[in-house]
């Protein structure tokens, strides 16, 4: 079983101490339900990972780095250990040389949004976080805590995987959906939604949890796939959308405004539209299944392989009313 005792303990030195007992007795249910076949295996590669003396940790750095001197026979130990832990798709990590270079380029992201940010002090959750990623780079931006919340179990595992060498009680990934959220709690000053809007059936009231998330004048990061139009338009594809089939809306920019304000959300600002290149998400020795290439028409590349409009991606942030 993973160890949050510590994470939960840091919690109640914050002001989120009000929610962290709620929090811990809702991942410590997730985790007695646990029923993957792979678990198991993923503890087995993580206890064998060797115990390194960390002479650098930059969370700063494109990759989130952790440097140390560690010798050939335990490098290969531990990149065998890791890669028990496939498929990696967010990062990238450097640990002691070993470049997990995963599915996405995320620093790529986040170097689109870090500029427009003040994460100082900042109390944050980050609802389906993947593997964390982007909670090492919230820690390095000055954020006092960062809950990330994800259903999927080897997300959870990859995190305890890159924090058995960073050692923070600052953040973790918490077994859980964003439904899991105690609803309405009002506490977090600023709260990611990056990759989930499209997946859910009812993206308002996505934006209405997380606007209940928030303190007053709290600030959302919302990051999802749009159209890339001027006009406020949706699609709401019949089948699957680049293979996936849990897409259920993809609003353009204009749309996502007004559903953000309509939510009781002001100030709000479209930091950025970028359509998604082969560069920026694509298979690795760290994610050998089907990515981007393979989602897209191979005679036109604007388009994905049932003929909807590429993905293109949007960063909004706006604030709490």
């Amino acid at each position: 079983m993973i160890d949050y005792s510590e994470f939960f303990a840091y919690l109640k030195t914050t002001p989120l101490a009000e929610i962290a007992d709620d929090f811990s007795a809702r991942t410590n249910a997730a985790m007695q339900a646990l029923s993957h076949g792979d678990f198991e295996k993923w503890c087995a590669a993580i206890k064998s990972m060797p115990e390194v003396e960390q002479s650098h940790i930059d969370l700063n750095a494109d990759a989130v780095t952790i440097a140390g001197e560690l010798k050939d026979a335990k490098l290969t130990s531990l990149k065998e250990n890791l890669m028990q832990l496939h498929p990696w798709r967010k990062g990238p990590f450097d640990l002691f040389g070993i470049h997990i270079d995963t599915e996405w380029r995320s620093d790529l992201k986040w170097a689109r949004l870090k500029d427009h940010l003040d994460l100082k002090d900042k109390l944050v959750l980050d609802v389906g976080c993947g593997n964390g990623y982007y909670l090492f780079r919230m820690l390095g931006a000055g954020a006092k805590a960062a809950i990330g919340v994800d259903p999927f179990l080897l997300y959870v595992m990859q995190f305890h995987a890159i924090n058995k060498y960073v050692h923070t009680n600052k953040a973790a990934v918490l077994p859980l959906g964003v439904d899991d959220v105690p609803d309405g709690c009002g506490c977090f000053d600023t709260v990611f939604s990056m990759g989930i809007l499209y997946h859910r059936r009812e993206p308002k009231e996505h934006l209405r949890q997380l606007h209940g998330f928030l303190k007053p004048g709290g600030q959302v990061v919302l990051e999802t796939i749009v159209l890339d139009t001027e006009k406020e338009e949706l699609l709401v594809p019949e089948g699957r959308y680049g293979k996936m089939r849990n897409v259920w809306a993809i609003a353009s920019p204009a749309l996502l405004t007004k559903w953000l304000t309509e939510c009781g959300f002001g100030n709000v600002k479209i930091l950025d539209v970028t359509k998604t290149t082969l560069d920026e998400q694509r298979q690795t020795e760290w994610m050998t299944f089907e990515s981007l290439h393979d989602f897209l028409d191979p005679n036109d590349d604007s388009k994905t392989i049932e003929g909807h409009p590429a993905p293109v991606r949007a960063i909004l942030i706006a604030q709490k009313s």
